[in-house]
């Protein structure tokens, strides 16, 4: 055998033994009045480019897609969902203080503006979370009056 078919059929055990290890999927329960668009007013089209771009990584609310059955992909995936929830859990609103609300909406401004949210690895397999001038404008707005209402 050539070492090239070992070197392949050693890499495809690997990926096998990989599918072993799956990702928790489970979303967590959680008090559905601490949702950020429970607790605060926002207009429709805000609402749809938040469920479309941001609830999968920054909510409790994630929907996950075949290939996050598919190791290592669902592993990277599932650490930005991780990190996600960590810097702004939208599902968590309602737990936050006033001065990290603020800050929080801050970020999600300066994020958007700067074209680093939502992520280009996102908005290759999720297109209708590629957003236009026009949905980032209603979006930051709206963020912006959100916070002076705070």
């Amino acid at each position: 055998m050539k070492l090239s078919t070992k070197v392949l059929l050693g890499l495809l055990a690997i990926l096998l033994a990989a599918q072993l290890f799956q990702i928790d999927k489970e979303n967590p329960v959680y008090n559905l009045e601490n949702d950020l668009l429970a607790q605060v007013d926002a207009p429709g089209e805000v609402k749809t480019i938040l469920k479309q771009a941001c609830y999968d990584c920054h909510s409790y609310e994630t929907k996950y897609p075949w290939y996050t059955s598919v190791a290592p992909l669902s592993w990277w995936i599932d650490e930005h969902i991780q990190d996600g929830r960590k810097h702004f859990n939208f599902s968590e609103w309602g737990n936050y203080d006033l001065k990290k609300k603020k800050h929080k909406l801050e970020e999600l401004i300066h994020e958007v503006e700067e074209g680093e949210m939502p992520l280009n690895s996102y908005t290759w397999a999720h297109s209708e979370a590629n957003l236009s001038e026009e949905q980032i404008e209603a979006l930051i707005s709206w963020t912006k009056a959100t916070i002076e209402d705070l």
